[in-house]
């Protein structure tokens, strides 16, 4: 098990991730060929979709094997609207190689990829990609490691030569030159430091000695004595601070022209966790809630968290599998705690982006493929029925973008519902909804790209004949003051009326803390049950939204009062009496119409700035700050969602198709009272 490598290639879109995983398949022996983005010949984008656009839209998983270690490897998505697919890709993974690229440094997605990656503390290696490319600075590189990622790096290589005179890396740990000839099949040349770079690479290993000597006692003992630190005790004070997070080493070169790849090999074998090294996996007991360890052992009870579901259209319904401890059988029964449901694999499978090989059994820090596995999705735990534990969950942001799509025969209706149930098995992010009022089904994703992407899907990979509406964006409602209203709901017919009435107070919540709900009835005056009805009440119209139709958010209900009938209240009477409730509420306490906001970022030759932060200014932005790094210019703002669609066509027009731009959802605020009138107007005019 110490032989084994989970890892993740995470970073920023168009970094080189892609590329980079390609050349590590064929270093390894796993391919033959190299794979291009550029001619859409990648063993990792597999994908139809994948090709066409040349970049990663779902996460796929190899192996291969690299000095005597067996390397688990998740290629990621380096662009935002898939950001569900990095979270739960770190979620199940032991290390990850974060890869920059050499001019842009540290871009918006890769800050993000971070986070997620500090938040689950996954160890990292950095890899500074494109040394060869025009405008690539590595010094610039890990200075903004330092400055936005708050990291403190290790540099364990240097750069020989910049820009198009790039031929190979000072390795600072080993105190060699490694020089590539550029060609696929050649191995680099090992040679000793010369005299002219003798300087600057004693510099870089007296300031990495420094730098591990400040956590690292047995490095410090040596350094304050003035021992000798040999290339074996570097490296295992490297891994340690790896490991531990306290160190990032960082690696460089460029995967397109071959240069770096096997020293980021022996990276991942020297620096980053074995399933042992990383600490026993917590989880809670099903029954009594206790916490427990789970070790990493196949003597331990099994533990597998499902992290991801894709539907293969040769080999059928496929769960991805992170097995904690223990050991799973195929054709094994196993017992999902999350849903409380009896299950039984089927094949398992060891993954090689679509392709397969499949296996009789898995240990402690396998992942692996099941088939057979119905009634298990994406964030689900699988154990023995007799040791029910449930590990974390995954959790993933809420959709902000949504389209409507109707099917155009009645043959393609029940074709589209099946495709549909299918992508959201596969996507957490994505949400299919029927809208009762217009008979609509309503599919919302994370971005303009992510609805364009399963749109295509939907079409051409499913063959489902469909209408598409224009994307809308995910409003929301809230309370911008409190109020005390009354919901009562009373009707008499012939025989048994409704009665249901309670008293509620509304007020404003924080941001982000959803609906919260209290009950401070006195005396009785309305018995326990008819209180949960008005609370389901309350909770079903907040869904169903408000004056303009858009869920109800942050706020918080207190029914404190009521009168009930002992012969014609219901559950049902009270349940209406507490949507009535809520209803008032917002004409009397003005609801405020909440609008999704982006943070952008906008990298440009600076000749186009004034055009640029003109147009943002125009779509309702703001400029927050403006960076500059020679001619180039990167500018980071905010901007309502509702204004940037078609912004992609729009930028290339203004800047001659020089500029690209990146966009991640911020938070929710209030939108502007003007706009806010028009669509509520909009919204009773539709009823």
């Amino acid at each position: 098990m110490e032989k084994i490598r989970n890892i993740g290639i995470i970073a920023h879109i168009d970094a080189g991730k892609t590329t980079t995983t390609e050349r590590i398949l064929y270093y390894t022996g796993r391919t033959y060929k190299l794979g291009s983005v550029d001619e859409g010949t990648t063993a990792m984008d597999w994908m139809e979709q994948e090709r066409a656009r040349g970049i990663t839209i779902t996460a796929a998983a190899t192996s291969a094997e690299w000095q005597d270690h067996r390397i688990n490897i998740i290629d990621t998505p380096g662009h935002v609207d898939f950001t569900a697919e990095v979270e739960r890709s770190l979620r199940v993974l032991d290390g990850g190689v974060v890869v920059f690229d050499g001019v842009a440094g540290v871009e918006a997605q890769s800050e993000t990829v971070w986070r997620q990656a500090d938040r689950y503390g996954v160890p990292r290696i950095c890899f500074i990609n494109k040394m060869d490319r025009t405008g690539a600075n590595f010094e610039r590189c890990v200075g903004m490691i330092v400055d936005r990622l708050k990291a403190r790096p290790i540099v364990v290589q240097l750069p020989l030569g910049q820009e198009d005179t790039f031929r190979g890396v000072i390795d600072v740990v080993r105190g060699k030159f490694l020089l590539y000839s550029g060609k696929a099949d050649e191995s680099p040349l090992v040679a000793d430091i010369a005299p002219e770079e003798q300087a600057r690479y004693e510099e870089a290993r007296h300031k990495m000695i420094e730098r591990l000597s400040e956590d690292d006692d047995q490095i410090m003992n040596a350094y304050l004595e003035g021992l000798p630190i040999g290339e074996g005790e570097l490296k295992a004070a490297i891994r340690r601070a790896a490991i531990s997070g306290r160190g990032i080493p960082i690696f460089c070169g460029s995967s397109l022209k071959n240069k770096g790849v096997q020293p980021l090999l022996d990276g991942v074998v020297d620096y980053l966790p074995s399933p042992l090294d990383m600490p026993p996996i917590t989880a809670i007991t099903a029954k009594t809630g206790e916490k427990v360890a789970r070790p990493v052992s196949d003597e331990a009870p099994f533990a597998a968290l499902a992290f991801k579901i894709v539907a293969d259209p040769f080999v059928g319904r496929l769960v991805y599998l992170r097995i904690y401890s223990g050991t799973i059988a195929a054709g094994a029964g196993v017992f999902n705690s999350t849903r409380g449901e009896k299950e039984r694999t089927g094949r398992l499978l060891i993954m090689h982006a679509n392709r397969h090989e499949e296996i009789t059994e898995a240990g402690a820090g396998a992942i692996v493929a099941a088939m057979g596995l119905k009634e298990t999705f994406t964030g689900d735990t699988l154990c023995p029925q007799d040791q029910p534990i449930l590990l974390e969950s995954i959790r993933f942001p809420e959709p902000v973008l949504s389209v409507a799509i109707e099917p155009k025969t009645r043959a393609d209706r029940d074709k589209m519902i099946d495709s549909l149930t299918k992508l959201s098995e596969e996507d957490p992010t994505f949400k299919v909804t029927f809208n009762e009022e217009t008979g609509q089904t309503v599919i919302s994703g994370m971005g303009e790209l992510h609805v364009e992407v399963l749109v295509n899907r939907l079409l051409s990979e499913y063959k489902v004949g469909a209408n598409v509406g224009r994307p809308k964006v995910a409003y929301k409602e809230t309370l911008s003051s409190s109020a005390k209203v009354e919901g009562r709901f009373i009707r008499q017919s012939g025989g048994r009326g409704q009665y249901g009435h309670v008293m509620v107070e509304f007020t404003p919540n924080e941001a982000g803390k959803g609906l919260e709900m209290e009950e401070t009835v006195r005396g009785g005056a309305i018995p326990r049950e008819y209180v949960k009805a008005a609370m389901q009440g309350i909770r079903e119209a907040a869904e169903t939204g408000g004056r303009a139709g858009y869920p109800v958010v942050d706020i918080k209900a207190n029914i404190y009062d009521g009168t009930y009938h002992e012969v014609d209240s219901s559950d049902m009477a009270f349940k209406m009496a507490g949507s009535l409730a809520l209803k008032n509420a917002l004409s009397q306490g003005r609801s405020t119409i909440l609008e999704p906001i982006m943070k952008i970022e906008v990298v440009s030759p600076e000749q186009f700035l004034g055009d640029i932060i003109g147009d943002l200014a125009a779509r309702r932005g703001r400029v927050e700050a403006i960076e500059t790094h020679g001619d180039t210019s990167t500018v980071h703002g905010v901007v309502p969602l509702s204004r940037t669609f078609g912004y992609a066509t729009d930028l290339r027009s203004m800047t001659q198709g020089r500029a690209t731009y990146s966009l991640e959802f911020y938070q929710y605020q209030p939108l502007p009272a003007e706009i806010a009138e028009e669509l509520l107007a909009e919204a009773a005019g539709s009823k």
